[in-house]
């Protein structure tokens, strides 16, 4: 993405009357420019336009774009661009606009032709030239024995095959396929387990609608990516960074009032060892190492977890294993990590403390990575069975519990054997 248009998509994102500041753009730069806007930044300028400029914007459009456009606008302004549109393109949106956008029947294009297994290759090749000259796009080539897909015809075979000895199916190369109300992450994972730049989308009957091409799947793992990120951070994936702050304080205040509460709760905990604390002021400095490590060994079996679980390795009638496998390696960390803050805490101690002071943080340290890796595991399956999204909902529960257990552990037995 050049420079330019990431400063127009700045000046839009950032403009009172994006809609207006969308329309001041030439033509031949709009649509560069809708498609690499956030999402709700689109939904502003769809919504913010007339019906005569959104018909301006999609009249260059493809179906499958039209059709993307379309989705952020109600009904009258839909059908008021419609009627604009030829009648094959205006078909061809209509259907389009029939299906969940999170489907693979929403990521399809209408680029393929599908011809029948017996047919000659002059016969195919008319019937792609037509589809050119028709659309300006070179159409994938479905093969059928007239009622089930065979697979994918290449181009090249219209050139380079012996007319004289040689049939269609000599050509044929086996094409994936999903059905159309599959969801998007699951056309992902057919793309990554079959090679194939192609994959057909087929209704309930395993007829055809569309295809999906490898470059229309770009802005799924765009999306997919950015949405692990901000379901780890409790971001809403609509946000953008251009968006004001009006709008990100919105979008963030719940979360962060969520987070609140549960400092709260390992606030009152810290409250139960005031006299502790007091008496052994230096336990104060190592809190935030042992809460610190918790955390992030928590977020690590959790990470690990999640990832087990959206490729169905794992769930919480299986994942006794898991929680073990977790829990030990936790210890195991938790040994060597706590051996080397014992280590710095002797050294640095002061007073009649010494050895004691270091034992106690290490022993704390290996119960909360115990800790971390068992809430870690165990917290994303119970979620995922309960039917929320762990990547969404673990984190503020896990960090809870390394957090509150952790400072439990660790203040709990310094007031036992420090005092």
């Amino acid at each position: 993405m050049s420079s330019q248009t990431t400063d127009v998509q700045e000046a839009i994102a950032m403009s009172p009357e994006p809609a207006a500041e969308f329309a001041s753009l030439p033509r031949r730069e709009r649509r560069d420019v809708f498609f690499a806007l956030s999402e709700s930044a689109r939904e502003a300028v769809a919504t913010g336009m007339t019906p005569e400029q959104l018909e301006s914007f999609v009249d260059p459009l493809d179906p499958d774009e039209i059709t993307d456009a379309l989705g952020y606008v109600d009904e009258e302004t839909r059908e008021a661009v419609l009627t604009s549109l030829d009648n094959s393109r205006r078909e061809k949106v209509d259907f389009l606009l029939s299906f969940d956008p999170e489907s693979a029947a929403g990521v399809m294009t209408l680029d393929y032709v599908t011809v029948d297994a017996g047919r000659s290759f002059a016969e195919v090749t008319e019937r792609v030239r037509r589809f050119e000259e028709r659309t300006g796009k070179v159409p994938t080539i479905f093969v059928t024995d007239g009622d089930e897909l065979l697979g994918e015809l290449p181009g090249a075979a219209l050139s380079v095959a012996d007319a004289a000895s040689e049939s269609i199916p000599d050509h044929v190369r086996e094409t994936p396929s999903v059905r159309y109300d599959r969801e998007d992450e699951e056309v992902l994972e057919v793309f990554r387990q079959n090679s194939e730049r192609t994959v057909a989308v087929l209704d309930e009957e395993n007829d055809i609608l569309g295809v999906i091409h490898a470059e229309d799947l770009l802005r799924l793992i765009d999306e997919a990516a950015g949405e692990t990120l901000y379901e780890f951070t409790g971001v809403a994936e609509e946000e953008s960074v251009l968006d004001g702050p009006v709008e990100k304080v919105r979008r963030r205040y719940k979360w962060l009032i969520l987070n609140l509460g549960t400092a709260f709760m390992a606030a009152a905990v810290v409250g139960l060892f005031e006299s502790t604390i007091a008496a052994v002021a230096i336990l104060a400095a190592y809190m935030p190492v042992v809460a610190g490590m918790g955390g992030n060994a928590g977020t690590q079996s959790m990470a690990v977890t999640v990832r087990g679980i959206s490729l169905g390795q794992v769930s919480l009638s299986t994942g006794k294993r898991v929680i073990a496998n977790e829990a030990i390696a936790g210890a195991v960390n938790g040994l060597i990590t706590g051996a080397l803050v014992a280590v710095i805490a002797t050294a640095f101690s002061y007073g009649e403390f010494g050895i004691l002071l270091g034992a106690v943080i290490g022993v704390s340290m290996v119960a909360n990575l115990v800790i971390a890796g068992f809430f870690g595991a165990l917290t994303p399956l119970v979620l995922d069975k309960l039917g929320y999204d762990p990547a969404t909902s673990a984190t503020i529960f896990i960090t809870t519990a390394t957090d509150v257990l952790g400072f439990f552990v660790f203040l709990g037995l310094a007031g036992a054997v420090l005092l």
